[in-house]
């Protein structure tokens, strides 16, 4: 694709954009919305719209080589990932689930389950490339000093293990020959009569029309195919290959045109500060001159100069007549006088502010859009690209290239506020010494710092489910969905992470084999993370009593800071929470990181790209209180479904070098398979794929019925399982105002002054203790 392509590409997402701003920013401020299902439903159509300017936007931004454009366009894509952040935050909020089913605003959107799909900015990994690749370096270097004695030693213990398996196979082989030579040789000692004979020949016969049949058959069905307009691509489509190309050219032109630009701006701002800088200075000068004579003769006396955190100069250069500029001098320094006074002024008025709250609350109950810290920057650079680039004309720049006019037009400015300072600097002086002379009696003054491996299908009845009062077990493609939006964007992007609501830990829980761990390598591998592994086998043994645990954990955060993003994994953390440490873990202390993880997590600002993700298979065992203070969003990954393990096995076979023909029914093995998880896949597809059995694919193809004696032999995870962490779930407090929601009680606890709300806390509280003693 051409530039313009992607011009247009970036043109359109502004124009949708300015559409989504100007719905955001109304003329009179929206009334409160009272029906939940309503707001929900506007929340949700700005959280799919602002999806598709977010896909739109990286596509633009990963494909666009000029520089300056780029540099716009990132300013408003961090934006807008910061404000689909908000969005999910503020949908989690008013309907108390982490996933959501958007199915009628995906068909009145009139888009497709794709459309809607996060997409992992490419350039979290590519401008981090360098990084990356010095620190592979770095611990290649720190491994080539350890001494390698251990690894002759493992050596030659793999010689001696593979040296004995070839002699098993060989004496294998051997015994086949020898079974083959003996039945041969019984074979013709048989008298074989002309009824055999004739067998035979009709089973060579049948064997022969058949295949003849299949292969007519299937020629008959390309020809068909060809003809009508589908014929099957074994090979890539050659259209594909020069767009992936094309795409990479792209990129490589794109590290060309920023090295260029960043060389321009030296060499231009060099230039500017050479050529206009004299005349700057001049100019500056005589314009403070000019304003101390208009000073001195409108007020009788020469001006104080104003201060560097006032502005300096720059006060002068407003559109300000002398006596206006000295009045607001004179006021400034009153209400600096002044201070103390009004800050108690201030307290008391706020007081009275807050007792009068309730009254305000009462009149406009409802539901409101929470503030925003992403659109004042989306707006920014939405102007800029109206002022700058929307009717800009490239007719003459089809490379591509920088624009040397606006480096001037920006640097420029950063030229004259330096020169200021030195002006500044120097009229102080200047000033001084005019008072000294002229005004002797009174004296002078001188005044003086890649989740697309994560497989899985759409829920598509998910809303339809909610309807009928049924709580449905997320997709993948949700889990998907959650993880790049509460991990990877904030991870990926120091902006988004600053002015995002900050989730400082999240909770992985589910069954065993469903891929926790693999999200985990695969928040770290989208973002270029550092993976730091504070498990509590990992721990066992290591940096004994409180000393030793609060300088691994202070060594810990303080690289991952240094190194950020980073991502602090916590594997089987109920056992840091267990409510009974059981007898053979004793020794391993489980529970020592509980008390100071969460001061630890206190720590942790906006501006360090630092999460903590746990992961559990038993969450049962923890002590759920204690859990959910520490991890503020807690995510349910269930089995995957009929539409995932259809996905999961086609991405399998096709991953081990196995071939999805016609003779493997994908739909019944993917029917066959319910309970299982992606773990007991990989563990059954890797079984059937062996070396011996991908050769013989092309004389005998897989069937589905390879896959069921392995599959038999693996305990599946039953639904009793799944509903019980379904139920664990629901005992979370996302899990509780979720049910309050679904049994129409949400409604009734909401109340619009705070009195009546820390009323119901209470009493809620009260009844929760009369529950612990009565089952006590």
């Amino acid at each position: 694709l051409s530039s313009s392509t992607y011009n247009k590409l970036w043109a359109d997402a502004q124009v949708e954009l300015n559409s989504l701003l100007t719905q955001e920013f109304p003329a009179q401020p929206p009334r409160p919305e009272k029906d939940r299902v309503v707001f929900f439903q506007r929340l949700a159509t700005l959280y799919v719209r602002y999806v598709q300017i977010f896909r739109q936007l990286e596509e633009a931004y990963d494909q666009v080589v000029h520089p300056q454009k780029r540099k716009v366009i990132r300013e408003v894509l961090d934006g807008v990932m910061g404000r689909v952040l908000e969005l999910k935050n503020e949908m989690v909020e008013k309907e108390f689930s982490e996933y959501h089913y958007m199915d009628d605003v995906i068909q009145d959107l009139k888009l497709t389950p794709e459309d809607i799909e996060i997409p992992i900015p490419r350039y979290f990994l590519s401008e981090r490339s360098k990084v990356l690749q010095e620190r592979r370096n770095m611990l290649s270097n720190i491994l080539n000093l350890i001494e390698v004695n251990h690894v002759y030693e493992a050596i030659k213990i793999i010689q001696v293990s593979e040296r004995a398996r070839q002699g098993r196979l060989r004496a294998k082989f051997m015994r086949e020959i020898q079974r083959d030579e003996e039945r041969q040789r019984r074979a013709k000692d048989r008298d074989l009569g002309a009824a055999a004979i004739d067998t035979a020949v009709v089973r060579i016969q049948k064997v022969w029309k058949g295949y003849v049949q299949r292969k007519r058959t299937k020629r008959e069905r390309e020809e068909e195919m060809i003809f009508l307009g589908m014929p099957r691509h074994t090979q890539p489509c050659p259209a594909i290959t020069a767009a992936l190309a094309n795409e990479a050219r792209r990129r490589g032109k794109q590290e060309e045109h920023e090295e260029d630009y960043q060389k321009s701006i030296v060499a231009i701002t060099d230039k500017l500060r050479e050529v206009e800088g004299p005349d700057m200075r001049e100019t500056m000068k005589d314009q403070i001159r000019q304003w101390f004579i208009e000073c001195h003769d409108a007020t009788g006396t020469f001006p104080d100069y104003p201060e560097e955190e006032d502005g300096g100069s720059t006060l002068i250069f407003a559109e300000k007549t002398p006596q206006q500029l000295m009045e607001e001098l004179a006021a400034k320094d009153e209400e600096d006088a002044n201070k103390s006074t009004k800050g108690k002024e201030e307290k008391k008025d706020k007081g009275k502010k807050d007792k009068g709250k309730g009254g305000d609350e009462e009149e406009e109950s409802g539901l409101k859009m929470l503030p925003s810290a992403f659109l004042g920057e989306l707006e920014v650079g939405h102007k800029t690209f109206g002022e700058v680039w929307q009717n800009r004309t490239e007719s003459k720049n089809f490379s591509q290239r920088h624009e040397a006019e606006l480096i001037k037009e920006e640097k420029r400015k950063e030229i004259e506020v330096e020169i200021r300072l030195q002006v500044d600097e120097l009229m102080r002086q200047e000033l001084a010494n005019w008072k000294l002379a002229v005004d002797k009696d009174k004296g002078g003054k001188a005044k003086g710092a890649s989740l697309s491996c994560v497989p899985g299908d759409y829920s598509y009845l998910g809303t339809t489910l909610r309807q009928t009062d049924i709580e449905p077990m997320p997709s993948l493609s949700d889990v998907r969905q959650v993880i790049a939006l509460y991990a990877v964007l904030p991870l990926g992007s120091q902006v988004v992470h600053e002015k995002a609501p900050l989730v400082k830990a999240i909770l992985l829980a589910g069954p065993a084999g469903v891929g926790k761990k693999m999200l985990v390598h695969a928040i770290c591998q989208e973002t270029g993370a550092n993976l730091f592994d504070l498990s509590p086998l990992n721990l066992a043994g290591k940096y004994p009593g409180k000393s030793g645990l609060a300088m691994m954990l202070h060594m810990v955060f303080k690289v991952a800071r240094l190194l950020q993003p980073s991502v602090v994994w916590i594997g089987d953390t109920e056992k840091m929470f267990y409510k009974k440490v059981p007898k053979e873990e004793k020794e391993l202390d489980p529970k020592r990181l509980k008390k100071d993880l969460p001061k630890i997590l206190k720590s942790i600002k906006g501006e360090d790209r630092v999460l903590v993700v746990g992961t559990t298979h038993d969450p049962f065992n923890a002590d759920l209180k204690s859990l959910c203070k520490v991890y503020s969003k807690i995510i349910l990954i269930p089995r995957p479904d009929y539409a995932s393990r259809y996905v999961m096995w086609r991405q399998l076979i096709k991953k081990n070098g196995g071939q999805v023909t016609a003779a493997l029914d994908l739909s019944s093995l993917a029917k066959i398979s319910d309970g299982y998880t992606q773990g007991h896949m990989v563990q059954v597809v890797q079984s059937i794929l062996t070396e011996r059995r991908v050769q013989q694919l092309a004389k005998r193809p897989l069937g589905a019925a390879e896959f069921v004696a392995p599959l038999a032999k693996i305990d599946p995870v039953f639904q009793d399982e799944e509903e019980a962490l379904k139920n664990w779930y629901a005992k979370t407090p996302l899990g509780k105002k979720r049910a309050k929601a679904a049994s129409g009680k949400e409604g009734e606890e909401e109340a619009p002054t705070k009195g009546v709300r820390t009323g119901k806390g209470q009493n809620q509280k009260g009844k929760k203790k009369r529950d612990g003693k009565s089952r006590s």
